[in-house]
Order: structure tokens, then C-alpha cells, then sequence
């Protein structure tokens, strides 16, 4: 019995990459010699070779490309890449949301669980506002009211958030 061939993921040459991404071809060239993104499908071997970018490629440029839009500094980018290649060990890497402020750059997990991604990991207090809400108005359906006497004039209300 012959062994199957292994499918070969689809590869995309550079002037593909660049117009998917919004990129120059210069910036894919020098994130590939400086080995921020190297293409996984083929590298470039001698003059006139291309290189060939996969999906996985392709959302770590568009991510490359959006955090250097929201002014965030190469070097913290390498930082940030490196973190989520990390993490892709055994986790989905399209549960994470990333944010930014232009200085840090934060993994959200979920409405609780925030990482400053710069910090090597180290948690950031976070709070979900809509969870709170929504859980306060569970517990209180269960409550009964305690409503003032209606002697005493009732003191003015706080300021309230918008639903």
C-alpha cells in the first residue's frame, strides 16, 4: 500500500501577500530577512526564487499590519508575535482578542481575563461591565424590594449608568 502525499497548504507569492495585507512589498521583504514573519509554505533560495506565505502567514501580517496602525512600535509588535506563537500551543488563537493603546498591547481571553501581552503574560485586572449588569439583574428578580416609608421624602438618586 503506497503512502498518501501529504496536501500541501496553499501557498501566496508576495505581491499576493501585499495586496491582501496593505503592506509594501519592502516591509514583507525585510520582515522576512529579519525573520518577524517567514513564509511557512516555501522560503526564497537563491536569486529568483519566490517565497510562498500560508494562512497562518497571513493573519500574522494583517495583525502586524493593524497594531502598526494603531501606532504600535516594531519592536513591541516582535514582542507581541512572539507571545501569541507562544500561546498557540494547544490553545485557539481566534478566541483571542488583542488591544492596544498604542503603547500596550493586551490579549483578551474573555470579558474576565486580560493579559499585558508586553509584561510576559502578566494578568490586568479587567472588568465586564455587561456581565455585572446582567448578573445584578438576576440576583436582584429574586430579591424582595425594601421600598422607604412613605413619610420620609426619598433622597435624590445618584447619577445612573446607561444601559
Amino acid at each position: 500500500m503506497a503512502a498518501r502525499p501529504t496536501p500541501v497548504e496553499p501557498g501566496y507569492r508576495g505581491p499576493t501577500v501585499c495586496a491582501l495585507v496593505g503592506i509594501t512589498y519592502r516591509q514583507l521583504d525585510y520582515w522576512a530577512r529579519t525573520e518577524l514573519v517567514t513564509p511557512s509554505v516555501r522560503a526564497a533560495d537563491g536569486s529568483g526564487s519566490q517565497r510562498l506565505y500560508g494562512f497562518t502567514d497571513l493573519v500574522e501580517l494583517r495583525i502586524i499590519k493593524r497594531l502598526l496602525d494603531a501606532g504600535v512600535s516594531l519592536r513591541r509588535i516582535r514582542d507581541a508575535i512572539g507571545y501569541l506563537r507562544g500561546e498557540a500551543a494547544g490553545k485557539r488563537l481566534t478566541d483571542i482578542t488583542l488591544m492596544s493603546d498604542g503603547k500596550r498591547i493586551y490579549a483578551c481571553y474573555s470579558g474576565e481575563e486580560v493579559i499585558d501581552v508586553l509584561s510576559h503574560g502578566q494578568a490586568v485586572f479587567g472588568i465586564a461591565v455587561g456581565r455585572v449588569w446582567a448578573d445584578t439583574e438576576g440576583d436582584v428578580a429574586t430579591l424582595p424590594a425594601d421600598n422607604a416609608p412613605a413619610e420620609e421624602p426619598a433622597p435624590a438618586p445618584a447619577p445612573r449608568l446607561a444601559r
